[in-house]
Formats: structure tokens, sequence, C-alpha cells
């Protein structure tokens, strides 16, 4: 066995995109099987196409030119049942067809720190009511907190922390056999979190937005916005309610992932993440770095 060189690397990358299992089977060609590859009309995929995807995703990591990396396609006013005000902004990603929702609740002051929640995708969660995981109270939790301020609510097409659907479902197999959340998806191949913040980034510029009161329990968020150049004023805890069924997850997330610990009443045992919440929809002023 060889170590895996840089264009092994975009080929997982290429097939994480593609929301498929991330390990490949890699041989050797002479060049004389070339023309009969043509002949059949094998997808080939250059080591120049692959570079040029992975320094796109780079360039929308850093925040770096993240607002021309998605386009604006559609947008509509569309009342919802916490708040009769609010604008639904589609924007798609030009590579692979990914689409994100902005949702404009209300009339954020825009001459403020916008309230934002930047909120991944969970088809189990929001329209199964999974007890898995917390990710449907935080959506509803994070509305109603806007309905009340205004705010934007950007919702991200980051299915299963960005492992995508099918995935996800593998992983829960993989829990139930015993595995955390974390090990379960690195168990597939995936790191602890494979998702990229530089969607939000684009529709926060697109929407001429750079001040925010950031709605997470999440620090990684808040670093990935403050490194993209945006100012996040301070943090308003999302505390949802911890139970048997989702006690785990929210745990792993705590003690594993460093969130903030979010169940006022509830011990949730071991270390908390590196801070605590208040009630809901308290802020907490988030220092800058030196």
């Amino acid at each position: 066995m060889r170590p895996a060189g840089a264009a092994l690397d975009r080929v997982l990358q290429l097939t994480k995109r593609a929301r498929l299992v991330p390990a490949v089977l890699v041989f050797e060609l002479p060049a004389a099987a070339l023309p009969g590859l043509r002949q059949a009309e094998v997808l080939r995929v250059f080591d120049t196409d692959l570079g040029a995807s992975a320094a796109s995703a780079a360039s929308a990591t850093s925040g770096a030119g993240a607002g021309a990396a998605l386009l604006r396609i559609s947008d509509a006013r569309l009342p919802i049942a916490a708040c009769d005000d609010c604008t639904l902004v589609l924007f798609r990603e030009p590579q692979g067809d990914a689409e994100h929702l902005a949702i404009v609740v209300g009339l954020p002051d825009m001459d403020q720190p916008v309230p934002v929640r930047l909120h991944s995708a969970c088809l189990t969660g929001e329209l199964l009511g999974s007890l898995r995981c917390d990710c449907g109270d935080q959506l509803r939790l994070g509305i109603a907190h806007l309905a009340e301020t205004g705010g934007v609510l950007l919702y991200l097409a980051q299915e299963g922390r960005g492992t995508g659907l099918a995935n996800k479902l593998r992983a829960y197999r993989l829990q139930d056999a015993g595995l955390d959340t974390i090990d379960a998806d690195r168990h597939l191949g995936f790191s602890a979190d494979e998702r990229d913040f530089g969607p939000a980034v684009a529709m926060l510029r697109h929407l001429g937005i750079s001040r925010i009161r950031l709605l997470t329990n999440n620090p990684h968020k808040i670093e990935f916005l403050r490194r993209a150049g945006l100012e996040v004023a301070d943090r308003v805890a999302l505390p949802v309610p911890m139970h048997a069924l989702n006690a785990r997850y929210v745990r792993t997330k705590q003690q594993r992932a460093g969130h903030y610990a979010h169940a006022p009443g509830v011990e949730p045992g071991g270390a908390e993440g590196p801070g605590q919440a208040g009630p809901a929809g308290t802020a907490q002023t988030v220092t800058a770095p030196g």
C-alpha cells in the first residue's frame, strides 16, 4: 500500500460531494487501454478537473469569494405559522446544484446586528419528528425567536452534517450497534462534521448582512463566520429539551464536538463543552479574539 496522494484525496472529495461513501478502488491501466475506454464511453475525470473542484471548495470554506460562489435564483413572499411576513430567497451552488434557502422573517433592523440562524437540513427530525436528534426542536425554536425579533434563517442543504441522507441512515445503523454519532460517521470514512458554511457566508453577503447575532449552540459556526470576515456580535442560546432518546446524541455533541450545553434543568453528565447556555433566547456576548 502507498499513502494517498493529492489526486486520490481529490477523488475522495468528489465522492463526498456526490453523497457517496468515500471509498474508491484505484488501479493503474496501461496506455493501450485508453482507446477502449473512450470507445466504451466510460466517464473520464482528469486531475485538472479535480484540482479546480478542490480549489473552489477551499475558497468557499475560507470565505474568500464565497459571495460569487452562489447564484441567487428566485424569491417569493411566504406567510408561515410563526410569522405571516416572511420572504424566501433561493440560492443554488454552481457545482452540484445544491439549493439553499434564506428565510427572511419579519423586518430585521439592518442598522443593528441581525439575528441569524444557520440551520442544516434534517428530514428525519423536521418532517418526521425524529427523537434521535434535536434538529426539529432547534428549527422551531429558532423561527419562533426570529418571529419576535426579525431576522434570517439560513436553511442549508447539508443533511447528516454534510454526509447526505443515505449515509445518515447508514450511520443510524451503526449507532444502533453501539457507536455514537461521531464514530459512526468516521467508520463510514467521513470526518466528525463535513459541513461547509461557505454558502451561509455567501447568502449573508448577497443579503447585505455583515453584522449578526448568531442563534447557535455550536462554537465552530462562530469561528467560521469570523474567519470569513463577518462580525458576530453575540450568541443567542437555543436550549431545547433533552430526553432519553436524544440524550446520547446531545451529550456527544457537547463532550466531543464542543457544543454549548443547552438544556437548563437537565444534567447531561460529564463534560458540557465550552459554556452553558442561558434560558431560551438568552443572548450571550461573544468576545472577539484579540
